[in-house]
């Protein structure tokens, strides 16, 4: 008995080390660094702060890179100033990045610029930076030696963040280095869309130097600063072991923190804003360093300008909290003053704190729709034109070509695009469909080919298409026709190339000469002959290469079929069982066992998917992955036949469809199988492989729920175990496809792991991987769903509610929380499937620990044993 509380009580300890560790681990997860002006190839790790920083090449059109001065790079100069790039030409230039986790999630976006005389003119510029359409700060150098950085907190209104320079006709615009970093929605929560970094300052440093990342996960910059005439006290205790602020504040900043040496005086600070009508939000941070005895209290009322701010307060102790101002703050000084209660023996204290400058957003922005349709025609046709920013704000910086409509309450349109000379080449393309309130389109005197497409019919606000100078083919479409005649859409065509285009729903044909006549005719039997000619001689080639695929030599239990026999083992195909992109699957009796025989299509796909299942099925043995039994390869019929799973797949019983329900520890039993049996491909074959399509539609259960990866047929090998990673035509599921693997085509082993973050997610809330918002019809990741659930604290309201309160707390943190860290955006700082496995187990060993503690409970409570000491539940604060 007393070694059973030993354990338990150990157990315990063990589970809150667990989770204070992994709130302390810290990943570079939702940063992108951007060194600007480096070459596009070239990546690096800062040498002090080890955060990664790529190329700039990829989130802007324009510019030049320069390297600064020699007389300026030193060998304590951080490498991101080392290179700039430059804006020599045109009066706005842009960075657009796109963002994983972007519309509706909080950034803190910097951008950094040091001068050092790149251009040997000796005359730093100055000029105005703008975050989308609104102005974010104007930058002023000062000299040559100045690092100048500025910070905006905001929420992001679209998927993309644009950040644009401005020449305002004294010097060219530069920039160092972009960083962006996600924050918690849940911090600096205010009723502004964007808040510039006025101050940011650690009180009471002893350490004299700035903190960043590490030391602070989000990578905020703090600036040392000791108030005159006040004490300094500090702990080596750990600030926040548990970590549950939402401002994830740097324990190194919250661990000192300033009193007065008397208790009876107020601590006091000030600033005296250079603009009276500026406002400011001030968020204090506290956190109590001492512990406190019985008889004392410190406890203090906050006062702004002599009125009340906030109180009576009490930080507690080695926790942080966080108070900030409801309302912005403003005049010629801006004054706080923390004085102990009457009832408090003990001083005020301050940690840390901040103040945010409100930035004006007054103008629209342009519906994100029309947008995307502008960027898809210009990369369709490969339009020179510098369309950077928004189209249409500010109104002196809109796009070449438009006109746009502008409304207080609704973003603005694009109502007129001009493309006429542009160098157009090619069909009509379909994206100009999108720009729904198009009212004139202009493609006049371009290279256009083609017949007049029906879609533009669908623009019902069309009212002028001019087509003239076009090589068009046919008649125009008779809805537009109609239009015409009614006299709601003016369409010009004819002069130049539209020679072959008329003006009515069908088309008179021409007189040809004879000559005409006959050289059509000698050509089309040429071209009838080199047909047939090229026909034959692939009839031939196709006729040699189906039945050709080398499998290698199959090992004596892989049976092959003829196709007869195949009709034989599934009753002629009577029961399907499921179906993919390339194939169907039926149920099968072959040698008094069930399989299940999968059926490719006749394509060049289907025969790619036949080669590779069989080639790696042949070479991986696992318990957790589906068994080839054997195959049929005659002529076009390609055939695969697997061990028969029949519990069916991960999906079926995560959504409902299936009758049963996953317990909580069936679900970690079955998230620990996946993850083994992806580890074995990743580490146990040799040259490892990468599955490509992890998802619950391919883990199948048997009757035990025991799991089994199946459908290998988008699987890749590496050509070499050396190989880190290797170039590949993106393939996989929406939804778990990793962003990484899509923006580059690089696949690595971590794309995996990616798929499985999202797989973890799905075991544990039972959800679907994309989800509708009903307000917008708008589609949005599980992944963000669970995100803005973490800030709550409340893990309940993540974990699928049929499993009820039926789950151990610390096991859904601990799986909530490798998932998130598998969805890294960058892949170097997603976990290996090992550690996966490793994190997974002990999710499956604290659900285990918990149920035969209930048992335990339950025994004692029927043999009515007494006890002498107390129990204790753990229960992990909100991260």
């Amino acid at each position: 008995m007393i070694m059973e509380q030993i354990k338990y009580f150990l157990l315990q300890i063990f589970v809150v080390l667990a989770i204070s560790f992994l709130v302390s681990a810290q990943d570079q997860s939702g940063f992108i660094s951007i060194d600007c002006g480096i070459s596009g190839i070239s990546s690096y790790k800062d040498s002090v702060t080890n955060i990664k920083y790529i190329s700039d090449v990829n989130f802007t059109e324009t510019g030049i890179s320069k390297s600064i001065s020699s007389d300026f790079n030193t060998t304590t100069l951080p490498q991101q100033f080392r290179y700039v790039r430059s804006f020599p030409e045109g009066e706005r230039n842009c960075y657009t990045i796109k963002l994983a986790q972007g519309k509706g999630y909080k950034y803190l976006t910097r951008a950094s610029f040091m001068y050092g005389n790149y251009d040997g003119q000796g005359r730093a510029p100055v000029f105005d930076l703008y975050m989308g359409v609104d102005k974010w700060d104007t930058v002023v150098m000062g000299n040559e030696s100045n690092i100048i950085i500025k910070e905006v907190v905001h929420v992001l209104p679209t998927s993309s963040i644009c950040i644009c320079l401005v020449n305002t006709g004294f010097g060219s615009p530069f920039i160092s280095a972009l960083e962006l970093r996600l924050l918690k929605n849940a911090s600096y929560a205010t009723d502004f869309d964007l808040l510039a970094l006025h101050r940011r300052l650690d009180i009471g440093s002893t350490i004299n130097r700035t903190v960043r990342y590490n030391d602070d996960i989000s990578d905020r910059i703090w600036v040392p600063s000791n108030f005159l005439n006040y004490k300094i006290i500090s702990t080596s205790s750990t600030v926040d072991s548990v970590g549950s602020n939402s401002y994830n504040l740097p324990r190194i900043v919250m661990s000192t923190a300033i009193t007065t040496y008397n208790a009876s005086d107020p601590l006091e600070f000030r600033w005296a804003p250079e603009d009276p009508s500026a406002r400011y939000h001030i968020f204090l941070h506290f956190a109590d360093l001492e512990k406190l005895q019985a008889n004392q209290l410190r406890e203090f009322n906050i006062y702004q300008n002599g009125n009340y701010f906030h109180g009576p307060f009490s930080p507690d102790y080695l926790q942080s909290t966080t108070l900030f101002s409801v309302a912005p703050l403003s005049g010629e000084k801006i004054a706080f003053s923390l004085s102990k209660t009457n009832a408090s023996n003990l001083p005020p204290i301050l940690n840390a704190l901040e103040i945010y400058l409100v930035l004006d957003t007054l103008q629209s922005r342009t519906d994100e729709q029309d947008i995307t349709a502008l960027m898809n025609i210009k990369s369709f046709y490969g339009v020179r034109k510098n369309w950077q920013g928004d189209p249409c704000q500010p109104k002196s910086f809109l796009w070449d070509g438009l006109i746009c409509s502008y409304d207080d309450l609704s973003p603005n349109r694009i109502t007129t695009l001009n493309l006429s000379s542009s160098g157009l080449v090619g069909e009509i393309t379909t994206y100009v469909s999108e720009l729904t309130s198009l009212q004139y389109l202009d493609l006049s005197n371009n290279n256009l080919s083609g017949p007049v497409p029906g879609f533009l019919s669908k623009l019902p606000s069309l009212k002028v298409l001019d087509l003239r100078d076009n090589p068009l083919l046919g008649s125009i479409p008779s809805e537009l026709m109609e239009r015409s005649k009614n006299g709601s859409l003016s369409i010009r065509v004819g002069a130049g190339g539209n020679t072959d285009l008329c003006a009515s729903s069908s088309c008179p044909k021409k007189k040809k000469s004879y000559v005409v006549i006959i050289v059509a005719i000698v050509s089309s039997f040429l071209v009838l002959l080199a047909a047939t000619s090229v026909l034959i001689i692939l009839w031939r080639k196709r006729a040699r290469k189906q039945p050709v695929i080398k499998l290698g030599k199959l090992e004596e239990n892989k049976q092959q079929l003829s196709y007869s026999e195949i009709r034989r083992i599934t009753n002629n195909f009577e029961r399907q069982i499921g179906e993919g992109g390339f194939s169907k699957v039926f149920l099968g009796n072959l040698d008094d066992s069930q399989v299940a025989v999968k059926v490719l299509k006749s394509s060049v796909q289907g025969y790619k998917e036949f080669e590779a299942e069989v080639k790696l099925l042949l070479r991986i043995h696992h318990r957790n992955l589906t068994s080839l039994v054997g195959y049929c390869c005659e002529k076009t019929n390609l055939v695969l036949i697997y061990e028969y799973i029949n519990n069916g797949n991960l999906k079926e019983h995560l959504s409902g469809s299936k009758a049963s329900f996953l317990s909580w520890e069936e679900r970690m039993q079955v998230a620990v199988n996946s993850a083994q049996g992806l580890e074995y491909l990743h580490h146990g074959c040799k040259p490892p492989i990468v599955h490509r399509d992890v998802k619950s539609a391919n883990i199948l259960l048997t009757e035990r729920f025991q799991a089994k990866i199946a459908d290998f047929g988008l699987s890749k090998s590496f050509p070499t175990e050396s190989r880190t990673h290797m170039t590949t035509v993106v393939a996989g599921t929406n939804g778990y496809l990793d962003p990484e693997y899509y923006a580059t085509g690089w696949l690595t082993e971590k794309s995996d792991v990616y798929g499985f973050g999202v797989l973890i997610l799905e075991i544990v809330t039972s959800r679907p991987v994309l989800m509708i918002d009903r307000a917008s019809s708008q589609k949005y990741h599980i992944s963000q769903w669970v995100m803005q659930l973490l800030k709550t604290g409340d893990i309940r309201s993540i974990v699928d509610q049929k499993v009820r309160e039926n789950f151990d707390l610390s096991s859904a943190w601990k799986a909530v929380e490798i998932a998130m860290k598998c969805l890294s955006l960058n892949s170097i700082d997603r976990p290996s499937m090992k550690e996966v496995v490793s994190e997974l187990s002990e999710c499956l060993a604290l659900e285990k620990a918990r149920k035969r503690r209930n048992v335990y409970s339950d025994m004692r409570k029927s043999n009515a044993v007494s006890r002498n000491f107390r129990e204790s539940e753990v229960t992990p604060f909100a991260r």
